[in-house]
């Protein structure tokens, strides 16, 4: 997997259109998808998660490649109403009633996050309605950072160890059936092995909540956290090992019937954008030398919150590399883009920034001092 979607002939191209610029390659994004597509078992169905990129021509093309979707808000919703009806979610822990009445009018599968979603479903419902129900698991994958996730507390979801209570309570629900299991656990996971083990502790909570409901589950959603590589030397996620090893799960467990789910979005997206800006000023600044550019967390906002920059390459530019801060044009000393090893550069080097498809302009704080938005691109 290249870390960067376009080479510098390319980029350098791009750029004398103006800059900032996002760049797009639908072709890359598709090459994901079908890659991923043909790993999995035939039972495993893809639901694009919106909030990665949603961007019209990105939709378009997943929908045309039969992707399902993941939605987060209303307008998610109202971004793939059309272009996929049936093969709809919509996930999110404060979900309005408004939101809840539109998802019932659309036809979409609700992930329920507890009692709060399924009571107002109830109300709410003409007829029979099914969910299926988010469940925060007590094992699994434990992250590092707690603003992804992991086992720790969270807002999203029934705890597992609540889950009885629960259930107990949803018996004397008249129109709305809990039909699905619903996790997410993971994220940015590269290691197949370590997705595979959560994915195992997840369907025996499926089995243990469809023996409670007596029923047949239709569905499994075992969330997203495919990983991509961020940095040179990291590997990528081996899709045809997760693939097998979601084969053997399901082979391990003849009581399920139905399909799984993954909400693959930063694995889709990811790799199909490059960011590029110039570069306005270099300064030394008591032993660390800050690399100013056009854009910082207005545009890409994911450096300030997970530690981690993204990819960058100095476009045109060769020689020793050694350490630079990436710093945007902000007032603020929040406006920083990681740690990267650059060559020397001078005012209006162009900067290349990778794996930008996803988590990127959609993501920023763009308002923020009224800079100027970022121009975007989509190339076949």
């Amino acid at each position: 997997m290249s870390l960067f979607a376009f080479d510098d002939a390319a980029c350098e191209a791009f750029a004398r259109e103006g800059t900032p610029l996002f760049a797009y390659s639908l072709g890359t994004a598709e090459a994901q998808f079908r890659a991923l597509r043909a790993a999995l078992p035939p039972r495993a169905r893809l639901a694009y998660a919106v909030k990665a990129n949603p961007h019209p021509r990105l939709l378009e093309r997943f929908a045309d490649l039969g992707a399902s979707f993941d939605c987060a808000s209303a307008g998610e919703l109202a971004r793939v109403a059309d272009l996929a009806p049936g093969r709809i979610f919509y996930a999110g822990p404060g979900k309005r009633t408004a939101e809840l009445d539109l998802a019932l009018g659309l036809g979409v599968r609700v992930q329920a996050e507890g009692w709060e979603d399924l009571e107002r479903l109830e109300r709410l419902a003409k007829g029979p309605v099914a969910v299926n129900l988010r469940v925060h698991p007590g094992g699994g994958i434990r992250e590092a950072s707690p603003i992804i996730g992991g086992t720790g507390p969270s807002a999203f979801g029934v705890d597992e160890e609540d889950l009885p209570a629960l259930l107990a309570r949803a018996a004397g629900l008249r129109k709305v059936a809990i039909r699905g299991l619903h996790v997410f656990a993971a994220s940015n996971e590269r290691d197949a092995t370590r997705l595979l083990a959560t994915h195992r502790h997840v369907l025996g909570m499926a089995r243990r909540l469809q023996e409670a409901l007596v029923t047949p589950l239709e569905q499994v959603d075992l969330g997203g956290g495919l990983g991509i590589p961020y940095a040179p030397g990291e590997a990528p996620l081996d899709v045809e090992a997760l693939g097998r090893g979601l084969g053997e799960l399901l082979e391990q467990s003849p009581w399920f019937t139905g399909e799984l789910v993954l909400e693959p979005g930063r694995f889709l997206a990811g790799p199909c954008g490059v960011y590029l800006t110039r570069v306005t000023r270099v300064k030394e600044s008591r032993g660390v030398r800050f690399v100013i550019l056009e854009g910082g967390v207005n545009h890409l906002l994911r450096p300030l919150l997970t530690g981690q920059a993204f990819p960058t390459r100095a476009v045109g530019a060769a020689g020793p590399v050694r350490p630079a801060t990436l710093a945007g044009p902000l007032c603020t000393s929040l406006d920083r883009l990681g740690e990267v090893e650059l060559p020397e550069l001078a005012p209006g080097a162009l900067l290349a920034l990778g794996m930008a498809g996803a988590y990127g302009f959609t993501e920023a704080m763009t308002p923020f001092l009224s800079h100027p938005a970022p121009r975007e691109r989509w190339e076949a």
